[in-house]
């Protein structure tokens, strides 16, 4: 039967990739990529000679229907993000919806997602714990972290390079200078840190020395 398959991607090391995944890759007829160049040193790397297209946020309200009439007609598909879970603070959501509604049937692989192994990593409860992804740049980010400032769960977010010391500066305005957090940078790469402290200590730290890889901030709870 036709269907969508959404496949978690290597977050670094090429090898966090699970047998099923590749098999399913291997055996689906079309492979929609967030980025076809990204997408493609994995492909190549594990051999499997697909059609690729892409599937991204610039082009998937356009192509979203047509990709579901595909699956509806026969076609079995695949959903690959540049890392981890597609959905997951990256494109995805639309298109499961979208497949939920018409009917198509929809399945998650289990696999790599980069917020677990930071959180897990980071020595900071992790029994309840609130994922708040990207923060907004502008619009909305006083209003959120105001709210979050009250949180008592672990709170995660997902962060650029380039703007992690002013959003460091922005928790520490919010939630006080001594709120323990780790920011955990390049997972399952070979220069991997997690940077525990406090916020304060943690600002500090990487104001000096900068900033390089994907980040993921976990943040203590309020107390």
């Amino acid at each position: 039967m036709s269907k969508l398959y959404i496949v978690p991607s290597p977050i670094g090391n090429l090898a966090d990739i699970t047998y099923r995944a590749v098999k399913v890759l291997e055996e689906v007829e079309l492979i929609l990529a967030e980025d076809t160049r990204t997408s493609g040193v994995l492909l190549k790397h594990y051999q499997i000679n697909k059609p690729v297209t892409p599937y991204h946020q610039h082009n998937e309200h356009k192509v979203l229907q047509h990709l579901v009439q595909q699956i509806q007609a026969g076609k079995t598909m695949a959903l690959l993000t540049d890392a981890g879970t597609p959905g997951v603070s990256d494109p995805g959501y639309l298109l499961v919806r979208e497949c939920i509604r018409a009917g198509v049937p929809v399945e998650c692989l289990p696999g790599a997602t980069a917020f677990v192994p930071a959180l897990v990593n980071s020595g900071i409860p992790m029994n309840r714990f609130a994922f708040e992804g990207f923060l907004p740049p502008k619009k909305g980010r006083h209003t959120l972290l105001t709210q979050l400032a009250q949180e008592e769960r672990t709170i995660i977010f997902y962060e650029s390079p380039h703007r992690l010391v002013k959003t460091l500066q922005d928790f520490i305005q919010y939630f006080g200078p001594d709120r323990p957090c780790c920011v955990s940078r390049e997972l399952s790469k070979m220069f991997e840190e997690n940077k525990r402290g406090s916020l304060q200590e943690v600002h500090d730290y990487f104001q000096e020395k900068g900033v390089k890889g994907e980040i993921v901030v976990v943040i203590e709870g309020l107390p």
